[in-house]
């Protein structure tokens, strides 16, 4: 049986106040796919790319990517969006920028930034406080920028704004004897303890307990720079997965409401004991064709949904196994096609940052 803690005193009404995956959304931040540039194919970037993909990274790097994808995933996003301000919920947007142009620092230079696709990966809220995550990825050392005229106007309104330390992303952070491989093997991700960096998005959130991975874009230091931040109110879990391009927890290990866990079979071995007494989804292949471009991530994005409150979640429409096993497990589906968003590397979950979900802080374990 799940137990809960309830904090009576948390406010409601903060601008910012989100504590785990599920509770009744009010207001996200959900990302635009306009001026994606493709990022150089160096080694942050090779270490959780499909490898299939090298050549058109090494030849499109610092140019668009198709614009016709674009489209077509502007229009996948820009209905989502739509199906959310029809239930009422409040949604924020970063303005479109160019991501061609070159930038330096003292150390480096990049040919071009990415895009503003995925705002899970640059944002975390953790109750009613917002971090800025520092980034990997050289290319996209700037991309919070865009981001910020509505982390200032959330400030304005009250709410809680913190940045990591924006990292150096030095040669020595990256270990350039790295080539893809199994967990076991040395070394075991393509960043080192040089500094403290992490995506957003290899952290997942339930009440009082937080799930982190390690990965190629999230090193120990992350997650001890976090863990020290957010203090002894929460616990932070690390877990490990069989995955040869660790990157982002949520493609992988998926806590959909209180008591039921999605998981990607071919990655998570085991079940942390903790969650001994939760249903757990196993997450169906994905349906898409073999020829559907997918520049960043696996097929297994398919399992990337993204819950609007307990019972509603939203999942691609094509994924009919998964949208299956989801209803199986009790779910209302919101069927919505994002297939072309997919090959920018993320589902409904990397393209949102719920700020706000009317729900308080609780202890399901």
């Amino acid at each position: 049986m799940i137990t809960t803690e309830t904090n009576l005193l948390t406010d409601r009404k903060s601008v910012i106040c989100s504590y785990n995956e599920w509770d009744p959304l009010e207001e996200v931040i959900v990302g635009v796919v306009e001026g994606a540039t493709v990022p150089e194919y160096d080694l942050s970037v090779r270490a959780s790319a499909p490898s299939n993909q090298s050549g058109f990274y090494l030849k499109e790097a610092g140019k668009s990517f198709p614009i016709e994808l674009i489209e077509k995933a502007s229009e996948e996003l820009n209905g989502f969006v739509s199906i959310l301000e029809k239930m009422g919920i409040v949604v924020r947007r970063p303005d479109p920028i160019q991501n061609n142009k070159p930038y330096s620092t003292p150390a480096w230079s990049a040919r071009s930034g990415m895009y503003q696709a995925m705002p899970r990966d640059l944002l975390l809220v953790i109750g009613d406080e917002i971090f800025e995550s520092p980034l990997a990825w050289r290319s996209r050392h700037y991309e919070i920028n865009a981001y910020r005229p509505i982390l200032k106007d959330y400030f304005k309104q009250g709410g809680k704004w913190s940045a990591a330390p924006r990292p150096e992303l030095l040669d020595e952070f990256y270990e350039e004897s790295y080539t893809e491989t199994s967990l076991g093997k040395v070394p075991l991700y393509a960043i080192n303890e040089f500094e403290p960096t992490f995506d957003a998005a290899d952290f997942i959130r339930c009440g009082r307990d937080i799930f982190a991975q390690q990965s190629n874009v999230t090193n120990e230091m992350g997650i001890k720079w976090l863990e020290q931040h957010i203090g002894s109110e929460y616990k932070i879990h690390r877990l490990e997965f069989d995955d040869s391009h660790p990157m982002h927890i949520d493609g992988s290990f998926m806590p959909l409401a209180p008591g039921k866990l999605l998981i990607n079979p071919e990655r998570v071995k085991k079940i942390p004991e903790m969650f001994k007494n939760w249903e757990i989804i196993i997450a169906p292949p994905s349906t898409l064709p073999n020829d559907h471009p997918l520049y960043m991530t696996s097929s297994w994005i398919s399992m990337n949904v993204f819950m609007i409150d307990p019972d509603h979640v939203v999942c691609e429409k094509q994924e009919l196994p998964t949208i299956r096993a989801l209803e199986k497990a009790g779910f209302e589906v919101i069927a919505l096609p994002f297939r072309h968003f997919y090959s920018f590397g993320g589902g409904f979950h990397c393209a949102t940052c719920d700020v706000r979900r009317n729900g308080g802080l609780e202890s399901y374990f």
